[in-house]
């Protein structure tokens, strides 16, 4: 047999089986792994509008473009007790099958703190809003571009005298 052929095939066996897992994921499955969540495709662009209504895209970058339903996702998987996160998880599943101004209203409810609005809603929605203002707040693209950072104790300005003891 010739050795060229052989690695040629053997090669090409190693590259279909590196391959392999990743024609065999699951469709449906949210984007990221989680341990302890099960999260679908719809239900992570559902958390994607959410996330983006809470700090919507102006001249500045929104939170679906920082991925913030993501860290979402990523801190309450890792952070939050089972008895929290099925809560979120049934926040969440009110939210389903509403999209366009009913989405922003019940939002909008859950952030006012209106009387009509379900336990499941509000809880889930005191996560959501907290994970993604902070995660707003620590990402790359705000503490690079938006927060000017010296170092203690800031810049040296000769103009000015300095007072006495």
């Amino acid at each position: 047999m010739n050795r060229r052929l052989a690695i040629k095939q053997v090669l090409i066996f190693a590259g279909g089986v590196a391959l392999l897992p990743s024609c065999l994921r699951e469709e449906g499955k949210v984007s990221i792994q989680l341990k302890n969540l099960d999260i679908s495709t719809a239900q992570e662009n559902l958390l994607a509008e959410i996330a983006e209504l809470i700090i919507p895209k102006t001249d500045t970058s929104g939170a679906k473009d920082l991925k913030l339903h993501l860290f979402v996702l990523k801190m309450l998987d890792d952070c939050y007790e089972p008895e929290e996160q099925q809560q979120f998880i049934a926040g969440l599943k009110t939210f389903e099958n509403k999209a366009g101004k009913e989405l922003a209203q019940l939002v909008s409810d859950a952030n006012n703190g209106k009387s009509g609005t379900p336990e499941a809603v509000s809880k889930f929605y005191k996560i959501m809003k907290s994970r993604t203002i902070g995660g707003y707040l620590n990402s790359k693209y705000v503490m690079s571009n938006l927060l000017i950072w010296e170092l203690v104790p800031g810049r040296y300005n000769g103009y000015f005298r300095v007072k006495s003891a």
